[in-house]
């Protein structure tokens, strides 16, 4: 008998790498200790195969993203302008609005480059809703499926009117579902500094903008710019929903965004001192200027101040402003989302997360920013 039909043979061997003593231990004595439920999940390749894309919203994505490389590369003197909800929870209330934008992005194309902030994603603080993927029904359900398809289809059905979506990546599967769609990305402040969404960024086929710290600090933000334009190499999971190796090759789209911190960042000075750190650190001047969060005091009217002032300094002939951000809505402020709620019970087209402009207030905004991107033309 040989070695390899010996089971005596193999008895020892698997006592040796000690199989024997290993074979009936219970790993869940150390293990999802704190784990609740575990439930499946989609695969990215099944949903894109579900919901895919259009050869029209195809050629819309990839000329949006071209043209905001331009603008963020000075061959492109447009002001780029993120605009909409602070995250959407009602699809019916999204169409609505990006209808109201897609007249005001074609009538003021000439001067601005309008994408829609259409966020699915909602970082907090210590707890509360965490948006439209992870909890669509708004009742701590966490539909997460559900979620996914609902924001795949939002994202083609603002494609189909032509109009470009812009969202924050938080979650680092997420992309994987709805990237394909959105033309402009950003990083928020609390993930800014986080190695994960820089190496994220890196391979992310759209530009993305990096927010300062919430302290308003600049540094974080221009080190993941830096982080973001090199090659890196990470796991994470494919379209197929296996687990693997990415090397990316770095995103040269990428810039920061000023939202404030202990102090609004907007005003001219606030700009100059971005700038030096930036052209310290080796990069391109250039900022785009959240109108909200501490830049407004988180107070949702001041954005209408923020803007003027903003305004003002393109108007001056400043080219180094490329970018703003603003948080609107259909109707202005917001509204608690209640234990025990539906969405039925809520105001149409109110914010339940942050209090935003409303489109009254947004579209002469809009039309001043256009006027001062003239001006600095001129």
């Amino acid at each position: 008998m040989t070695s390899l039909d010996n089971a005596q043979h193999d008895r020892h061997a698997f006592e040796d790498e000690g199989g024997a003593r290993d074979k009936t231990r219970d790993t869940t004595r150390t293990d999802d200790t704190r784990i609740g439920a575990v439930r499946a999940l989609i695969s990215p390749a099944l949903l894109l195969e579900e919901l895919p894309i259009p050869d029209e919203t195809l050629e819309l994505v990839a000329r949006a993203r071209q043209e905001i490389s331009d603008v963020l590369h000075g061959r492109d003197d447009r002001l780029l302008v993120i605009v909409g909800p602070c995250s959407i929870h009602d699809h019916d209330q999204a169409m609505d609005y990006a209808r109201l934008l897609k007249v005001a992005r074609e009538e003021l194309k000439r001067d601005l480059l309008i994408v829609m902030r259409v966020y699915f994603e909602k970082p907090r603080t210590t707890v509360g809703w965490k948006g439209y993927i992870n909890d669509p029904r708004l009742d701590g359900s966490f539909h997460m499926n559900e979620g996914l398809r609902l924001a795949r289809q939002l994202l083609l059905d603002v494609a189909a009117l032509g109009l470009p979506a812009g969202t924050e990546f938080l979650d680092l599967l997420s992309p994987q579902y709805i990237s394909d769609l959105i033309a402009w990305g950003a990083i928020g402040a609390r993930t800014t500094e986080s190695q994960s969404h820089r190496q994220l960024a890196s391979g992310l086929s759209c530009p993305v903008g990096f927010k300062n710290g919430t302290d308003g600090g600049i540094k974080v933000a221009s080190d993941a710019v830096l982080a973001a334009s090199s090659a890196h190499a990470f796991m994470g999971m494919t379209k197929m929903g296996t687990a693997a190796i990415f090397e990316t090759r770095g995103n040269t789209d990428c810039h920061v965004i000023l939202r404030g911190g202990k102090a609004p960042n907007y005003d001219a000075a606030s700009v100059n001192a971005a700038c030096d750190a930036l052209k310290a650190s080796g990069l391109r001047e250039q900022v785009m200027i959240d109108f909200s969060h501490a830049n407004s005091s988180k107070k949702y009217e001041r954005q209408v101040d923020v803007g003027r002032d903003v305004a003002g300094q393109i108007a001056g002939g400043d080219a180094r402003i490329t970018g703003v951000m603003i948080e609107s809505h259909l109707q202005p402020g917001r509204q608690d989302l209640a234990e025990g709620q539906t969405r039925a019970d809520l105001k149409p087209g109110v914010s339940i997360t942050d209090a935003c402009l409303g489109w009254a207030q947004t579209e002469p905004l809009l039309r001043e920013l256009a006027v001062a991107v003239q001006k600095r033309r001129s």
